[in-house]
């Protein structure tokens, strides 16, 4: 059982549109314990906080006088207090989201397509369960600054120009990275410590739709490995990392001798999709003991349940410890229910999980 956090949650809504505000109060106060404030611009918002302590700030990233990034910076500099920015996560916006998770947002998430039942729905899930896990929330994880050069000799990371090899002729382990909030940091880190020759990896980390391409460009920039948004049919190859597109599950599957992945739709499934649990399993299912699965830092429960079917497969399974963890969730979950072998700080999971002495052979 999932202990349930009962204390008042303070939302102030910061939006310059009437409609969206009525909207994110309207869903988030028909969750318990949820209390919301709002305000149309920075400065109203900067005027609330002097009279009343907030535990979480949804942001819209475009209003007039002052933009939601300055006021995310402004709010990072003098008074740390948890931001989900909730914005229209496309074209530039999806870049300057990117910026903000690295000024110290706790979570993005795209807003609420007014008027579409289904959707309205799903973005009710997932806008409430950002806000309860930015309440949670660490304001960065503790020793993050520790993981670069770990695994190589320098402590360089890859450029845009940099030659990548890719090894195309498949990859005996597969590494299985889950992540939520928070992980966006954690998956950098861990990414950048991976050796060119590392196992092939499949990683779902929580992000809105059209995100995750971006995501995944920044990180084939900074790390020694490639790095891309999976696509249908692409196979898994040591030297490479396949991040889940955004709204759309991620699997793999045996494509003869070698693995390949799967992006599907379907529902949300552990109140996400892309799900970690849908990405866990169908790495126990075909890979079993050539598999690693590392869990990391995010709210809820999604990986617990396939981190165990992959423990059970004879994978190695390892987990993100609390202090490292912006939230303790998810790693917490798996560890209660057995499916965690491992327990490590953020700066030793990728050298536990690239070094594996169980190697065997796919076919």
């Amino acid at each position: 059982m999932i202990a349930v956090d009962t204390r008042p949650i303070h939302v102030l809504v910061v939006d310059d549109s009437a409609v969206v505000r009525e909207v994110l109060s309207a869903i988030l106060t028909l969750e318990p314990g949820m209390v919301v404030a709002t305000a149309a611009d920075p400065f109203i918002a900067m005027n609330k906080m002097k009279n009343r302590r907030f535990d979480v700030i949804v942001l819209d990233l475009e209003m007039p006088r002052m933009d939601g990034f300055t006021f995310l910076q402004k709010i990072v500099r003098e008074d740390p207090i948890p931001v989900v920015i909730c914005s229209a996560l496309t074209g530039p916006n999806t870049s300057i989201g990117l910026r903000a998770l690295e000024e110290g947002a706790v979570d993005v998430v795209t807003k609420p397509r007014i008027g579409v039942r289904e959707f309205l729905h799903e973005s009710a899930v997932l806008l409430t369960d950002a806000v309860r896990a930015a309440a949670r929330s660490h304001a960065r994880p503790a020793g993050a600054g520790n993981l670069a050069g770990a695994l190589t000799p320098s402590a360089e990371t890859g450029r845009s120009g940099d030659a990548k090899p890719i090894h195309s002729a498949g990859t005996d382990n597969i590494i299985a990275l889950g992540a939520s909030t928070g992980g966006t940091e954690a998956l950098r880190l861990i990414l950048e410590a991976m050796p060119t020759d590392a196992p092939g990896l499949v990683v779902v980390q929580h992000m809105p739709e059209g995100f995750t391409a971006a995501f995944a460009q920044r990180l084939d920039r900074s790390c020694h490995i490639k790095v891309k948004e999976a696509a249908h049919g692409d196979p898994v190859v040591a030297g490479r990392a396949l991040i889940a597109p955004g709204n759309r599950h991620l699997l793999v599957r045996r494509d003869g001798a070698r693995y390949a992945v799967e992006v599907n739709d379907g529902p949300l499934v552990s109140r996400h999709r892309p799900s970690v649990d849908i990405l866990f399993r169908s790495v126990a299912r075909c890979a079993g003991v050539n598999a690693v699965g590392v869990l990391l830092t995010g709210m809820g429960s999604d990986g617990a349940d396939g981190l165990l079917e992959m423990r059970k497969a004879g994978a190695f399974t390892l987990a993100q410890d609390e202090a490292s963890s912006v939230v303790f969730g998810m790693p917490k979950v798996a560890i209660e229910m057995g499916g965690v072998e491992r327990v490590l700080p953020l700066g030793q999971l990728a050298g536990a999980a690239v070094g594996l002495p169980r190697v065997s052979h796919v076919g």
